[in-house]
């Protein structure tokens, strides 16, 4: 099978995060960097899950020449999301070296691993990716959207997550699109993604407070404005993502009649000198 069907592609980043970043590389922020840093620390772990659960499943498409291209899609989301696993561990090693400590990474490996202990259908394993799929995509759009979000971040770390952002926005379908080829439930889809969305808000407030502790700036008003300024600001994120999050609820929902593909593709023409195609 040959993925030029395929409208992905697998890209390497020229960024280098071996030298390190500032501490608060976010505007000076500290609340904004540790909140983002507190995403990067979930992604090692997520984006092996999210990969192991369309592998665990794909085999169940039917031999049909329908699923062909769908089956060239799974093999670039794959590629491209081991890419990201492999920039976050990365630029996780560096948060290490700063002295901030991965919770969220343990909280996640024991939840797959209680799951495979228990062996939940891949079905189900297949339902949480979709729906994480779906969140990441939402932040990958306003990323693209909303020039403040990420405007004064310092210019590595700025590229890194658009360009993060462009291929979330690019594969956001994939593991919502092999569900539905396989027959997956809409009571699992829905449900599936209530649980991701309240464990999402859990433990990405949880790890940043933690970070906002070694970090020494948990008590500073200052890190609270940050928060404020980040969350109930102008294009801030609690405007921006509740309606397209929870537009995932609806029975007609699917995730290219939501957000702008073009918002990607024009970031990664332009932006196309710091990145060479894989494959």
């Amino acid at each position: 099978m040959s993925n030029d069907i395929s409208a992905l592609t697998v890209r390497k980043l020229t960024v280098d995060l071996a030298s390190g970043f500032d501490r608060h590389w976010h505007s000076g922020c500290a609340y904004r960097t540790m909140y983002y840093n507190a995403l990067s620390m979930s992604f090692p772990v997520g984006e092996q899950s999210f990969i192991d659960s369309v592998r665990d499943t794909m085999d169940r498409l039917p031999d049909d020449a329908r699923y062909d291209k769908l089956r060239a899609d799974i093999a670039q989301f794959i590629g491209q999301e081991a890419t990201h696993r492999h920039l976050h561990g990365q630029y996780n090693a560096q948060l290490a070296r700063q002295g901030l400590v991965n919770h969220w990474e343990n909280w996640a490996t024991r939840r797959i691993r209680f799951a495979r202990r228990r062996r939940f259908s891949p079905m189900y394993m297949l339902a949480i990716t979709a729906a994480y799929e779906h969140c990441t995509a939402v932040f990958g759009d306003g990323a693209l959207r909303y020039e403040g979000w990420l405007a004064k971040a310092e210019p590595k770390m700025r590229l890194m997550w658009r360009w993060h952002a462009a291929e979330e926005t690019e594969h956001k379908a994939v593991a919502f699109d092999l569900y539905r080829a396989l027959g997956g439930s809409e009571r699992q889809r829905v449900l599936s993604f209530v649980y991701v969305l309240f464990m999402f808000g859990l433990e990405s407030h949880a790890q940043t407070i933690n970070n906002l502790w070694h970090d020494g700036t948990l008590f500073k008003p200052r890190t609270w404005l940050g928060f404020v300024s980040m969350f109930f600001g102008r294009d801030a994120l609690v405007w921006r993502t509740t309606g397209p999050m929870l537009k995932y609820l609806l029975p007609s929902f699917h995730p290219n009649r939501h957000g702008d593909p073009k918002l990607a593709e024009r970031w990664l023409e332009a932006h196309n000198a710091s990145w060479r195609a894989v494959r």
